[in-house]
């Protein structure tokens, strides 16, 4: 069986490196990523197999690193360590109690660390449901740096070495005293979970080794709590001691594949998780598979035969016969496979609500910088979103081109990478425009008559209508008080049609909305009258009105949601009043401890520049959703900028 890991964290917080220093335990290789993707390393660890799955450290890849926890056992969330650098780990916290993946926190760069770390827990713990419970405590030297860790449970303490095993010394007499009161802490904590280790400690009895070390085991299979250890994987410090620990307590893939199930609500447990999958130049789709049981070669998976697999790390592109239980592989040559599926013998599955795709943040027009390309910038960006996501493709209807939806700037520019690489296709952004409207602020009567003699039959169609503003958000409303059959029944919905037509390009050039139509009178030909003739007297009558009629333009409102720490709620209201927006309040985030939940109304004219100031705001890490509310009137010369600028689009 192998045993998978999905180290998390923030950049520079060193998780890539302790990922390679797993890999050096027994002097594996362990091969690189390509930016925006995973990476998954395999390597060998007192003679069982492991394999650590790789996340993007930026907060901007957050999908992948929830992609990720579809194929694991457990999780090591890498931090700093720093009090103030906490909330960059506040989305992975989020992200693994929301699906329910044990973990392990591992604060790396010890050797940096100028803060105490009961302190950095502290800080952690503000953005934990869980509790976050200490299984080391760091040496000291005279000078005040770290020179190794006592471990809490076996009270051993360990010496660190420049790359090199740590050796086994005596716990330094000035830190007893400290090192009992840390253990104490720690079993004070445990025994809210251990009614026997409760009842020992009430006792002043001290508990075997052995009896705290099954206690551990099972709370993280449980995921009541985030054990915390430390180390500085650049000096190989602390390695052996985690995995140690991901050896002895981490649940295997039995474990995950249950959870999975019950997640999901699957009746049939998964035999495997397409956790992600990437668009390969000379290869074509490439999925990331881990499975839950051992698969012979003939095993169909989602109903048809798996394809070409491989070596996940690319290592070895040989076919392989099979798949052993826990192994991530490749697949090629499996179009009827897609990511983000949990897969039985005979069909793919959802994945549980935890992994549901985010909700972009940035959305830009593509243009094709040769026009000829246009059709193959839609199957490219088809393709790519097919791995990855948090990409969301639309066709933008003002402009006609792809309208994406990225998680932020390096989001966009791993996009526009790929795009040129893979496909040779160079794209120019630009801003979505937002979607205006116009509407008319009072009501005007207006006749027209359209006639027309050809060498035929002519054209004869007379109309008299009033066109008046509605309640907004009624959008376009027909009535007719016709009598006497001035216009017979069956020319009243040509005339209807006409109405709807003048109402697709207003007199300031947007689609008109909230508008009351009747057709009160009119005349017909019985030879020359017909629905085309109608269809055109009704369309340029209401647009004659609507010039008279006192045009407006209206401006979309969005309400915006943004879910951001607590600390930086403060500094959210100055974005909105910039913004020209409405703030409507806030709350704590049912969902996340820690976070808030600010909820404000913008203008769509502010989407385009909101997401960079939220992100520079909170650090990158806050998220929001904008949902269109409704339209209001825009006036002054922020309204006569955008009827210029639509002139001369249209010009």
């Amino acid at each position: 069986m192998t045993r998978t890991i999905a180290v998390l964290g923030a950049t520079s917080t060193g998780k890539s490196t302790l990922i390679d220093r797993m890999c050096m335990l027994e002097g594996e290789p362990c091969p690189a990523a390509p930016p925006g993707e995973l990476r998954v390393a395999g390597f060998t660890h007192l003679g069982e197999t492991w394999q650590a799955i790789d996340t993007p450290g930026s907060v901007e890849f957050l999908q992948l690193a929830s992609d990720a926890l579809l194929a694991a056992d457990a999780a090591v969330i890498c931090v700093a360590p720093d009090p103030a650098e906490a909330v960059l780990a506040a989305p992975y916290l989020r992200l693994v109690e929301a699906a329910g993946t044990p973990a392990l926190i591992f604060v790396n760069r010890m050797d940096e660390a100028r803060a105490r770390l009961r302190d950095i827990v502290a800080a952690l713990q503000d953005y934990a449901a869980h509790p976050i419970v200490l299984r080391q405590v760091p040496m000291r030297g005279d000078d005040g740096s770290i020179t190794g860790s006592v471990d809490l449970v076996s009270e051993r303490a360990w010496k660190y070495n420049e790359n090199a095993p740590s050796d086994l010394v005596e716990i330094p007499a000035g830190m007893i005293e400290r090192e009992h009161e840390a253990r104490d802490d720690l079993l004070e904590r445990l025994s809210e979970y251990d009614d026997q280790l409760l009842e020992e400690l009430v006792e002043d009895q001290t508990p075997a080794t052995a009896e705290v070390h099954a206690i551990c085991t099972r709370l993280l299979a449980e995921n009541r709590l985030f054990p915390t250890l430390i180390g500085a994987a650049s000096h190989g410090n602390g390695i052996v001691r985690l995995m140690k620990a991901l050896r002895h307590e981490a649940p295997r893939t039995d474990a995950a594949r249950a959870r999975l199930t019950a997640q999901a609500g699957l009746a049939e447990a998964p035999i495997a998780a397409i956790f992600a999958g990437q668009y390969r130049k000379h290869v074509g789709k490439t999925l990331l598979l881990r499975a839950f049981e051992s698969l012979p070669a003939s095993q169909p998976l989602g109903g048809k035969p798996a394809g070409h697999v491989s070596s996940a790390d690319g290592r070895d592109n040989k076919p392989r016969d099979g798949v052993d239980q826990g192994e991530i592989v490749a697949l090629a040559k499996a179009d009827h496979l897609v990511p983000g599926r949990l897969v039985t013998a005979s069909g793919l599955h959802e994945t549980p609500a935890w992994n549901r795709p985010l909700p972009p943040l940035y959305e830009r027009i593509l243009r094709p910088v040769n026009s000829r390309d246009s059709v193959k910038l839609s199957g490219a960006l088809a393709t790519i979103a097919e791995g990855d996501a948090a990409l969301a493709i639309e066709q933008d209807t003002a402009t006609g081109f792809p309208r994406v939806g990225v998680q932020g700037p390096l989001h966009l520019r791993l996009l526009r990478q790929r795009l040129a690489d893979m496909f040779g296709l160079e794209v120019e952004e630009a801003h979505p425009a937002p979607d205006y409207r116009e509407t008319i602020t009072r009501s005007q009567d207006q006749a027209y008559r359209h006639k027309k003699q050809t060498g035929g039959a002519g054209q004869f169609a007379d109309v008299k209508l009033t066109v008046a503003p509605a309640a907004r958000g009624e959008g376009f409303i027909f009535e007719e008080t016709v009598k006497g059959g001035a216009v017979p029944k069956n020319y009243i919905p040509a005339v209807e049609a006409g109405a709807r037509d003048a109402t697709e390009r207003g007199p300031l050039g947007f689609p008109v909305v909230d508008i009351r139509v009747t057709l009160t009178d009119g005349l017909h030909h019985p030879v020359d009258s017909s629905d085309m003739a109608f269809r055109i007297a009704g369309k340029r009558a209401v647009a004659e009105a609507l010039k008279s009629a006192g045009p407006v333009l209206l401006q979309p409102i969005f309400r915006l949601s943004i879910r951001a720490p607590s600390i930086y709620t403060g500094s959210l209201g100055p974005i909105i009043s910039a913004q020209h927006g409405q703030i409507l309040g806030f709350d704590a985030d049912p969902e996340g401890r820690g976070w808030d939940i600010f909820e404000a109304l913008v203008p769509g004219a502010a989407l385009g520049a909101i997401g960079n100031d939220i992100r520079a705001a909170t650090q990158g890490v806050g998220r929001f959703t904008a949902v269109f509310s409704h339209y209001e009137e825009l006036h002054g010369k922020a309204a006569e900028r955008v009827v210029q600028d639509r002139a001369t689009e249209v010009a």
